[in-house]
């Protein structure tokens, strides 16, 4: 009998069963929450206070042993007031990263004492590796708050952000906010191109364990292993959350005096349900709370995008809205039953995130029984996901010139894609339209657009009743054959 020798494999000090173990073990015992730690001195710093104690780059965590990826940490302050165990794997050992106030520069903050910061921790940390140049570290990925972490990928600046859960989002009950409370970060050899890190996650209801695998790139891939244990049943359970801020654009512009012409991170909702169906949801800025929502099985993929890339939509030359990234959520295995739901919050300026996208089980995990989820993060930009055919490049309200003004409302839509440039001279297209009891649907007119090199569809129809929404859904279709997404917008009330 011959007999094969494999490879060894050296094992590791702490994985993800080590993680999961702890968070089962939580989950069997009370909670505890967090002692706050904070000296007064560094829990009344203003905003520009706070801002002012920065992490000294030279004294980067692996820089002077020329590894691709690097660390920072954030000091604590403000409402950053409970600490962050963050520890280093290194092979067969782990140990704890303990806090320094010797790696931060506190410019102005020529009050704070050396003295009252010996029992801090820290509130966070980024990721450095040399993403647009081989030359200089860029910022990759950052966890600070909560469960909230964002990432870039090439020639991307920060925008909306993704969190470890959501729980209870848009609920009068309030919502309960989970925090990463402990990190191991595996150290990277020489040639790694990606980073490993593990994450604990507690709250009053639930626990967890997270694995996050980052690939940075020209699309920064976040690879995410997750499993939750509940102490508590939950109204809503939001899995694989995105935050992001939409102040007004071209579908959807309170009177707001502002000389830009759209202020957001994020543009639509973008979903690919089990069946094959795309769905492109553009976003609003409500003036009351307004959450839907959409039922799948086994979805896809969803995301919180930003489809509009022209610096002139914006006009913004410090925020630079055109180069937030979009988010795409892949799910790993089946999800099973449940649904994508959307939470749209008023919002008096762009300082607020007030768009919640989730995936919420149609079953929630009971007490103590593991729900174990896997999926991808991609933050895109110049290639986005979008669907094969023909998707939704923007959404404008209001009329044009009309001799006889009423009080109908007017929606463009302009699709373009491949499936569209694919067309014979004078294909004849249709906008396949249905709405909601409190719509009559006036006119469509579908047409080509020549500068956009796709086609253009309007809509005018009278809302019934003004104190309620209006939801309209729509596709091209050409000889009976569906060419585009599903564009589903929903109007606000007045």
């Amino acid at each position: 009998m011959a007999f094969v020798m494999l490879p060894a494999t050296e094992a590791k000090a702490f994985g993800f069963a080590d993680v999961s173990a702890k968070a089962k073990k939580l989950a069997a015992a009370s909670y505890v929450k967090p002692e706050k730690n904070l000296p007064k001195a560094l829990e009344t710093l203003t905003y520009d206070q706070y801002r002012d104690i920065r992490f000294n780059p030279e004294k980067s965590y692996w820089r002077n042993a020329r590894l691709p990826f690097e660390l920072a940490f954030f000091h604590q302050g403000q409402y950053f007031d409970t600490p962050v165990r963050i520890h280093e794997i290194t092979g067969k050992a782990v140990h704890e990263i303990k806090f320094d106030p010797k790696l931060f520069n506190y410019g102005a903050n020529t009050h704070l004492n050396p003295k009252d910061l010996a029992n801090l921790g820290y509130a966070g940390f980024r990721v450095h590796y040399p993403l647009n140049t081989a030359k200089y570290k860029d910022e990759v990925i950052v966890f600070l708050g909560a469960s909230y972490f964002r990432a870039v990928g090439k020639n991307q600046l920060y925008g909306l952000s993704a969190r470890g859960l959501a729980v209870d989002t848009g609920l009068n009950s309030g919502e309960e906010f989970p925090q990463f409370t402990e990190f191991w970060i595996e150290r990277p050899d020489a040639n790694d191109k990606e980073l490993t890190i593990y994450a604990l996650l507690d709250s009053r209801r639930v626990t967890g364990a997270y694995r996050f695998i980052v690939r940075p790139g020209f699309d920064t891939v976040v690879d995410v292993k997750s499993e939750l244990y509940l102490r508590e049943n939950v109204s809503k359970l939001g899995i694989a959350p995105l935050t992001s801020m939409y102040y007004f654009g071209e579908n959807h512009r309170p009177n707001i005096d502002d000389h830009r012409p759209e202020v957001h991170d994020s543009d639509g909702l973008s979903i690919q349900s089990g069946t094959g169906e795309w769905i492109w949801r553009p976003l609003v800025n409500p003036k009351r709370l307004l959450i839907t929502s959409f039922a799948l099985n086994n979805p896809q993929g969803f995301g919180l995008m930003q489809r509009d890339r022209e610096f002139s939509s914006y006009e913004d030359l410090e925020a630079h809205y055109q180069r937030r990234p979009s988010a795409w959520i892949e799910p790993r295995g089946n999800w099973g039953a449940g649904r994508v739901e959307l939470v749209q919050i008023p919002t008096p300026d762009e300082t607020n995130d007030n768009i919640v996208a989730y995936w919420m089980p149609d079953v929630p995990p009971k007490p103590g029984v593991p729900l174990g989820l896997e999926y991808r993060m991609l933050w895109q930009k110049d290639v986005d996901k979008k669907p094969p055919l023909a998707w939704v490049a923007q959404t404008r309200r209001g009329h044009g010139f009309v001799r006889k003004p009423d009080d109908s409302i007017a929606l463009f839509v302009d699709f373009e894609g491949p499936a569209l440039k694919k067309l014979e001279d004078g294909a004849k297209l249709e906008l396949s339209i249905t709405t909601d009891a409190n719509a009559k649907v006036l006119e469509t007119n579908t047409y080509p657009n020549q500068m956009r090199g796709g086609w253009r569809t309007s809509v005018r129809f009278k809302r019934i009743d003004d104190k309620k929404p209006v939801e309209l859904r729509g596709y091209l279709r050409h000889n009976n054959t569906t060419l585009s997404e599903t564009w589903s917008y929903i109007l606000p009330p007045d």
